[in-house]
């Protein structure tokens, strides 16, 4: 192989390496930033370009996406003097390339320490439980520092979170037994809450049967009365439309008298003066009936026939009757006997004086 071969071997390899070391190719979403003799010259955007070789310099590629850093844990002093652990995320994109290269050596240490800062000045302000409750408020006050402070650096700063506040144990502990507390009371509010309106509605509901029961015990009275109104005025008006003579009503009248000396509280028992006068009657009466049943006598005159009404009431008093009455008769004497030995006798005339 001759030399000028060797020389266009060599030529053709230079031109190649040339050729390759001017063409660049650069990503979407990606930006480069191109240095000529160490100055800045421009910013590569995607797709193929050409740079010079051997004069122009492309430094590291930056990535335009929105990027999502998260720091360790800080310790962090309220304003009631307490050390709480706070961890934060933020979510950044990088808007201009020749800044985020020149402006700043390290963005991310820069925007750790700047959140680190920021953070402090911003919790030192608030309380255990204001840091707690107010995240949302930290948060945009931390994004409009960062966003302030990192424009200038080509990076915008979207969104700042607090992954996690961790108070000291002791602290977290006494928050469980307070709101273990607070729980408990209100159960027992809800529990006491519940009894009474149990209590309510039962005695309500107490009140109504009463209320109902005495109503329908009125109503049962009512009805009562009227039915045992309306059976003595049919009673009444059966024995008026009857006319019963003397010696029935005496009949009727012997045999309620040993259901009054009945009961054991009775002590005294008082005889009636109508007693003798009813034993009179009834004698008669069985005289009559024992006349009636023997020889007629022409000196005793024939009894006078009632009406229909009470025709049957006579006639029922036969030799059945009879006996009925006198052993209601007895069973009388035999009260009276035993009353008068219990308690002292009140004579007949005490009985008028007393019904007078």
């Amino acid at each position: 192989m001759t030399a000028g071969a060797i020389a266009l071997i060599v030529l053709a390899v230079f031109v190649l390496i040339v050729a390759m070391a001017a063409v660049r190719i650069v990503p979407q979403a990606r930006a480069g930033v191109v240095e000529r003799l160490g100055r800045y010259t421009r910013t590569l955007d995607a797709g193929l370009t050409l740079i010079v070789p051997f004069i122009d310099r492309v430094k590291p590629l930056i990535d335009l996406r929105e990027q999502v850093v998260t720091f360790p844990p800080q310790p962090v002093i309220t304003e009631d003097n307490l050390v709480v652990g706070i961890d934060t995320v933020i979510y950044f994109t990088v808007t201009d390339a020749k800044a985020a290269t020149y402006e700043v050596a390290n963005p991310l240490q820069a925007i750790e320490q700047l959140t680190v800062t920021t953070l402090r000045n911003v919790i030192g302000g608030l309380t255990l439980e204001e840091t707690l409750t107010s995240r949302d408020n930290i948060n945009s006050q931390l994004r409009v520092v960062l966003d302030e402070a990192t424009g200038k650096w080509g990076i915008r700063v979207n969104r700042v979170e607090l992954k996690s506040v961790e108070p000291p144990r002791t602290v977290q502990e006494a928050m469980e037994k307070q709101m273990r507390a607070e729980r408990d009371r209100r159960a027992a509010i809800l529990t006491a809450e519940g009894t009474k309106q149990s209590q309510i509605l039962t005695a309500e509901g107490e009140k109504q049967a009463a209320v109902l029961k005495a109503e329908g015990a009125r109503t049962a009275a009512i009805l009562r009365a009227e039915g045992e109104s309306k059976a003595i005025e049919t009673v009444f008006q059966a024995i008026h439309d009857g006319q019963p003579d003397q010696k029935l009503l005496s009949y009727q009248y012997l045999q309620m008298l040993p259901q009054l000396a009945q009961g054991p509280a009775n002590k005294i028992f008082v005889i009636p003066s109508e007693f003798s006068q009813a034993l009179g009657n009834l004698g008669g009466a069985l005289g009559a009936l024992g006349a009636g049943n023997g020889a007629p006598d022409e000196d005793v005159p024939a009894p006078r026939r009632p009406r229909a009404q009470v025709s049957s009431g006579r006639d029922a008093i036969d030799a059945k009757a009879a006996a009925d009455a006198a052993e209601a008769a007895q069973a009388a004497k035999a009260a009276a006997a035993e009353a008068a030995g219990a308690s002292t006798p009140i004579p007949p005339e005490a009985g008028r004086g007393a019904e007078g």
